[in-house]
């Protein structure tokens, strides 16, 4: 089974740099062309179903994706909804970062409840789709954090419209690709990085 996790494409939010989260922004004409793009690298590689998180810039992806692909639109998986970051919502992505470079922002969700949502939903897609290659839709952090948790070391941001994939393997999950590169500890992050944050 090999699983590419996309993020969604650009929203308004995204484009100028406010802090997104768990509010629930729709895409914008460039994110719809980004998916569209991507579409153009997954095809032919064999993926049979897309499903992604509720949120509508999530779901408009998976569904373009899906149409573009003609393959199965599954469901929509809570545990993969965007990091909530309460409060912050709304405000600039970029002094956020700064004011907080450990990302321990007042008020958000904490990371290991991120990455405990992001291994559930695998683990849920999983079970759905047993032996099929699945494309999931979803945000920048809980992709991040999730596939960092997976390869053993931080990672870099998460682009919109980018594809990072990973297989099953006997004890688990090794991660293929990040952003669309091999994955390798040259993809550590060793700076905060404002994709990772907005949502």
């Amino acid at each position: 089974m090999t699983v590419a996790f996309i993020r969604h494409g650009q929203t308004d939010w995204n484009r100028d740099d406010k802090l997104q989260g768990s509010t629930d922004i729709p895409l914008n004409d460039t994110g719809r062309a980004q998916a569209h793009d991507a579409v153009r690298l997954l095809a032919g590689q064999g993926w049979q179903v897309v499903v992604s998180s509720p949120m509508l810039r999530a779901r408009e992806t998976a569904e373009i994706i899906a149409t573009d692909l003609a393959i199965e639109l599954g469901p929509a998986y809570p545990d993969f909804v965007e990091r909530d970051y309460g409060d912050l919502e709304g405000g600039p992505s970029s002094e956020t970062m700064a004011r907080w470079p450990n990302r321990d922002y007042p008020g958000a969700e904490p990371l290991d409840s991120v990455v405990a949502r992001g291994l559930a939903g695998l683990a849920r897609v999983e079970a759905d789709f047993v032996d099929r290659n699945v494309v999931i839709v979803c945000h920048g952090t809980i992709i991040r954090y999730t596939l960092a948790s997976l390869a053993g070391f931080p990672l870099d941001g998460i682009r919109n419209g980018s594809i990072s994939t990973i297989e099953r393997v006997e004890d688990g999950w090794r991660v293929l690709t990040v952003n669309g590169e091999p994955l390798h500890r040259a993809s550590a992050s060793t700076a905060p990085d404002p994709s990772g944050i907005a949502g």
